[in-house]
């Protein structure tokens, strides 16, 4: 009898710590992903004291300057892998701008494409308000849109001159946030990027638009506060390649390392992470995050170290 109690009492242990394991850290994760954005930048205590806002993540949050992307380090497969938790020679994606595998996927979400976080989360939480505005039309086709409540794509730079992201893009994405209060949203800046290629990375220009970018993430921060979920967040900042002269793609490592913070509820203060992080360990972490059940064939691993 008191054999059969202690096998009770162990199961339901084990029963208990898979629940905890499964329950999101927070109840909203908002990722900011910034396409473009190199380390090196970050390492720069000028342009730090220019970004309030996210020096503010860091020192309150945790992170690492060494996040390293998958290869070859170009927009649409890295972003890819960000969202399917897949490497490159898994989910397929093999150009810049690709918009659907060039091999088969190891794994195919019955629409041509391999499920994403946002699959994941339509089929766990079911229920779970979900978003994604963007400012490059090559990130619509990685994400899995049939699944995701409300996306939105602005062309950005590509429209006339004047015509600027916070007029449109980032007007949606407050007023999303703030009405629709996403258990997960990834607001995806595509500037830096362009202006990388246009002026140079590490260039004043380059700064510049960084200090934009700043500037929107705390915007962002407001509509989280003013929906009343700001305590309730986990706030991610990240990027899918580095960059260096004018272009990347390149087997350098300012091409291949890109800054990746957390911050927000959990999130553990002035912690700079120890261990290694690839690209696909950003996909585990979200999910980790949101308490999701991660797939087998995802290579990536969850930064738990990063959280309290």
């Amino acid at each position: 009898m008191k054999r059969l109690l202690l096998i009770t009492l162990a199961v339901l242990a084990a029963c208990c710590l898979d629940a905890s394991a499964a329950r999101p850290k927070a109840r909203h994760v908002i990722f900011i992903g910034v396409d473009g954005v190199s380390t090196p930048a970050f390492k720069d205590p000028v342009l730090l004291g220019r970004m309030p806002n996210i020096w503010m993540m860091m020192n309150q949050g945790s992170y690492t300057l060494e996040k390293r992307s998958v290869m070859p380090s170009s927009s649409a497969i890295n972003w890819a892998t960000i969202f399917n938790g897949l490497p490159t020679e898994q989910h397929g994606y093999g150009n810049w701008n690709s918009s659907k595998p060039e091999i088969p996927a190891v794994l195919d979400n019955g629409r041509g494409m391999p499920p994403t976080i946002y699959t994941l989360l339509r089929e766990q939480r079911p229920k779970a308000e979900s978003g994604c505005v963007y400012n490059w039309d090559g990130i619509g086709p990685l994400i899995d849109t049939a699944v995701i409540n409300y996306h939105l794509y602005d062309p950005g730079y590509h429209e006339p001159e004047g015509y600027t992201m916070e007029r449109y893009t980032l007007e949606r994405a407050v007023e999303y946030i703030k009405f629709h209060k996403p258990v997960f949203f990834t607001f995806y800046i595509g500037d830096v990027d362009e202006v990388g290629h246009r002026a140079g990375w590490e260039s004043p220009e380059y700064y510049d638009c960084l200090v934009e970018v700043d500037r929107m993430v705390g915007l962002i921060f407001q509509a989280a506060m003013d929906a009343g979920i700001f305590d309730d967040t986990i706030f991610v900042f990240s990027s899918d390649h580095g960059g260096s002269g004018k272009g990347h793609g390149k087997l350098e490592m300012a091409h291949l390392e890109t800054p990746f913070i957390l911050f927000g509820k959990h999130i553990r203060e002035g912690y700079i992470l120890e261990e290694p992080m690839m690209q696909y360990d950003l996909t585990a972490t979200l999910a980790y995050a949101l308490g999701l059940k991660i797939p087998k064939a995802w290579r990536g691993r969850p930064m738990k170290s990063m959280f309290k």
